[in-house]
C-alpha cells in the first residue's frame, strides 16, 4: 500500500511552508522508495483526525507530527527504515538532545522571520498561503496561523518587529497624551513608519535580544557540524539532519523584504548555511508551486495533486470558523481538542505531561461552566426585572377600556355626588 504523507503546500521554492512538514519530506526522501509514498499538499489540517500536519495517511491509519511518523515507519518497516540505526549510544544521546533543542528554539525564531515581522508577513507569508489553500481556507487560516505565531513569541519580548503592535502602542500613547493635556489633539501628524525605520528606534535591549536568541540557536549547530558532512556523522545523515535542513531552510532560503534571519544566519554560522543549502538542493530540488498541483511526474518528489474540496467539507470549516469566534462555544470546543490530546496514545507527549493536561483542561472545564452559569442567571435576571416593571405585560383589550372610561366619568364634583346620595336616600 502506498502511503500518504500531507503536507502545508510549497513556497519559497521549498517543498512546504512549514519546518515539520519540511523535516518529515527530508526524512522520507532519505529513507522511502519513491514509489511507496505520495506527496500531497493538502494544506488542510482537518484531513487528520488529529487536526495537525503533515500527516501520514497508511490505508485507515492516521499519524501526525514528525516524531510519531518517524516512529511509525521504524515499526511499518521492521527498523529498515530508521535513519538512526546505526548511530552509537553517545551519538542517539545527541540526536535526542539536539532535536528537541532544534524543535523549541528554531521555531520561535521562525515565527519572529515570517509571522511576526510585519512586512514579511503582509507582502510574502500571507500571500504565499494565498497561492496553496482553497477557498474559503485562504481567508481563515493565515490570520489564525499569524495570530498563533504572535502568542508562542509573545514571551520573547520582541513585539518591536511587529509594526501593528508598536503603531497601535504609540495610538495609545498618543490618546494618553492627548487626554492628559501634555500635548494638542491636532500636533504633527507623523508619517507612516516601516519596520526598518522601527528596527532603528528600538531600544538596545531589543536588539541586543534578537542577537542573543539567533547566537543561541546558530552557534551550538556551527560548532557541532564543524567539517563533518551531516550534524552527527560524516557517514550518514540522521533524524537531526532531517529537522535542521527543515527549520534551517525557512530561516535561510525565503527571499523577504527584511532579511534579518538570513542575515545573522550567514554571518554567525557560515558552514551551517552551506550545509543548509547543500542538503536542501539534494533532498527537496528546486520547487515550483505548481508542482505539487499539477502532478507532471518532472518532479523529484512524488507530488500527487489535492482532491478539490467539498461542499460539505466547505460547509463544515465555515461553521467551524463560526463556532469558534462563539467567546463560550469557543471555548468549549478548545477544552474538547485538548481532552482529545491528553487522551490520544499518538499525541507524544509524556505521561506526566498528559497528567498535566488533562488537569489543566479539568480546571478549564470548570471555568467554562461557571461563566456559563454567570451568563445564565445574568440573563435571568434581567428577565425578571424587566417583567417586575411591566415590560412583559400585555395590554388591555379595546372593550374593557371603554367600559372603564363609562364606568369612571374623567372628573365628578364633591358637591353634586353629596346631593344625589340625599335625593336618593
Amino acid at each position: 500500500m502506498v502511503l500518504e504523507l500531507h503536507v502545508w503546500g510549497p513556497s519559497f521554492s521549498l517543498p512546504s511552508i512549514d519546518p515539520q512538514c519540511l523535516a518529515t519530506i527530508a526524512y522520507f526522501s532519505l529513507l522511502v522508495p519513491k514509489d511507496s509514498w505520495t506527496l500531497v499538499a493538502s494544506s488542510d489540517p482537518t484531513v487528520s483526525p488529529t487536526q495537525e500536519l503533515p500527516a501520514l495517511k497508511n490505508g485507515s491509519t492516521w499519524v501526525s507530527r514528525f516524531r510519531n511518523i518517524v516512529d511509525y515507519l521504524r515499526q511499518y518497516s521492521n527498523g529498515e527504515w530508521d535513519l538512526d540505526r546505526d548511530l552509537s549510544a553517545l551519538e542517539k544521546a545527541d540526536n535526542a538532545a539536539f532535536s528537541s533543542f532544534v524543535e523549541s528554539r528554531a521555531q520561535a525564531l521562525v515565527d519572529l522571520s515570517l509571522y511576526v515581522t510585519s512586512q514579511n508577513y503582509y507582502s510574502t507569508t500571507s500571500p504565499a498561503y494565498g497561492a496553496i489553500l482553497q477557498w474559503p481556507n485562504q481567508w481563515i487560516l493565515p490570520p489564525q496561523l499569524h495570530a498563533a505565531a504572535k502568542a508562542r513569541t509573545e514571551s520573547l519580548g520582541l513585539s518591536s518587529l511587529d509594526l501593528e503592535a508598536v503603531q497601535e502602542q504609540q495610538k495609545r500613547d498618543h490618546s494618553a497624551d492627548v487626554a492628559a493635556g501634555r500635548i494638542p489633539q491636532n500636533f504633527i501628524r507623523r508619517p507612516r513608519e516601516t519596520v526598518s525605520s522601527l528596527l532603528g528606534k528600538t531600544s538596545q535591549q531589543h536588539r541586543f535580544r534578537l542577537e542573543a536568541l539567533t547566537g543561541e540557536l546558530f552557534e551550538p549547530l556551527e560548532e557541532l557540524l564543524g567539517d563533518k558532512t551531516h550534524m552527527l556523522s560524516a557517514k550518514a545523515p540522521s533524524t537531526l539532519d532531517c529537522l535542521v535542513i527543515g527549520y534551517m531552510s525557512l530561516a535561510l532560503i525565503p527571499e523577504l523584504p527584511h532579511s534579518w534571519l538570513r542575515d545573522l544566519m550567514r554571518r554567525k554560522a557560515p558552514r551551517l548555511s552551506k550545509y543548509t543549502e547543500r542538503m536542501r538542493r539534494e533532498l527537496y530540488g528546486i520547487v515550483n508551486v505548481s508542482e505539487a498541483f499539477t502532478n507532471d511526474g518532472r518532479s523529484s518528489l512524488p507530488w500527487r495533486a489535492p482532491e478539490r474540496a467539498q461542499l460539505a467539507t466547505i460547509g463544515s470549516t465555515l461553521l467551524n470558523t463560526l463556532a469558534d469566534s462563539i467567546p463560550i462555544l469557543k471555548d468549549i470546543r478548545l477544552n474538547n481538542r485538548l481532552r482529545e490530546t491528553a487522551e490520544s496514545e499518538d499525541s507524544g507527549l509524556s505521561e506526566v505531561e498528559s497528567r498535566t493536561l488533562a488537569a489543566y483542561v479539568g480546571a478549564q472545564g470548570k471555568d467554562t461552566l461557571l461563566s456559563i452559569a454567570t451568563v445564565v442567571g445574568g440573563v435571568a435576571a434581567l428577565v425578571g426585572y424587566m417583567a417586575h416593571i411591566g415590560l412583559f405585560s400585555a395590554p388591555e383589550e379595546e372593550g374593557e377600556d371603554d367600559e372603564i372610561e363609562h364606568a369612571l366619568p374623567e372628573s365628578v364634583d364633591a358637591s353634586d355626588f353629596l346631593g344625589n346620595i340625599r335625593v336618593q336616600s
